[in-house]
């Protein structure tokens, strides 16, 4: 499984937030998943999901967040179906 947290560069405060949150998701949840820091003005990123509001969340390619930063109880909630 593919997670981004998708955010500004240097992040902020609710991006480093959000990617602590999905750290501990991940660890509680047991999942096998690569979590990935991305840039929201990248090349990538831009062509990959458009304009985002940051930060956002994306799992398996599919935003599921924008300008939220959702706690970990949500985020297990997401990664377990």
């Amino acid at each position: 499984m593919i997670i981004e947290v998708i955010g500004l560069d240097p992040p902020c405060k609710k991006c480093n937030e959000l990617l602590d949150n999905v750290k501990s998701a991940v660890q509680q949840t047991g999942t096998a998943a690569t979590v990935a820091k991305k840039w929201t003005l990248s090349e990538e990123i831009r062509q990959k999901y458009g304009l985002l509001l940051s930060p956002a969340l994306a799992i398996e390619g599919v935003v599921v967040a924008q300008g939220k930063v959702y706690k970990t109880d949500r985020i297990v909630s997401l990664l377990e179906g």
